[in-house]
């Protein structure tokens, strides 16, 4: 597996090795051993799995506070996505940035998004699914989000999706309005 760095350093691009034939291919899409090697120390104590009829689903952006806040490891399993992670980490000198990236069945690649980032995705195709694990059980109590068009973040979704969104996402509030206790070098 290769591990790369995002612009925003805590935010990993997970490329896993797949060993393909003319059968098909294989791939390990977590092994707590490989991780750990590239320095990854992560208990994973849930797997989750969305499915999207609609193209331009958005979901998010989404976070749990502490102390039930969540790292995710993200990959789409059919069709394709854009994924965001936010920082929203107070002190932080990356505070308000985000970073974008395609995840698709094509591409196999897995985005790992910390605890302390907001996280967020928009289908860019039908039918499109999406599995992640995540470091804690979801917490209602501590579930949070923030309006996925806040113009101080000003995320470049992807142009010409209208985005469907739930109840939920459409009312959630600003940044500055979020309810958030992380601050930077706490994690």
């Amino acid at each position: 597996m290769k591990v790369a760095e995002s612009p925003l350093k805590e935010v990993l691009i997970i490329d896993p090795n797949i060993h393909g034939d003319h059968r098909g291919w294989f791939m390990e899409t977590y092994s707590e051993a490989s991780f750990r090697k590239v320095g990854i120390n992560i208990k994973f104590s849930q797997d989750n799995h969305s499915f999207s009829s609609v193209k331009g689903t958005l979901r998010g952006l989404h976070y749990q506070t502490n102390p039930k806040a969540q790292t995710k490891l993200v990959r789409c399993t059919k069709g394709s996505i854009f994924d965001v992670a936010v920082d929203i980490r107070e002190g932080s000198p990356s505070y308000g940035k985000w970073f974008g990236l395609e995840l698709s069945e094509d591409n196999k690649k897995q985005l790992l998004v910390p605890k302390g980032f907001a996280h967020g995705f928009i289908t860019l195709t039908e039918d499109a699914e999406v599995q992640y694990k995540v470091d804690e059980f979801y917490s209602p109590k501590n579930d949070r989000s923030i309006i996925w068009d806040d113009p101080t973040i000003n995320i470049n979704w992807p142009e010409n999706i209208t985005p469907v969104l739930s109840e939920k996402d459409k009312s959630a509030p600003s940044l500055k309005e979020a309810e958030n206790n992380f601050t930077y070098g706490d994690q």
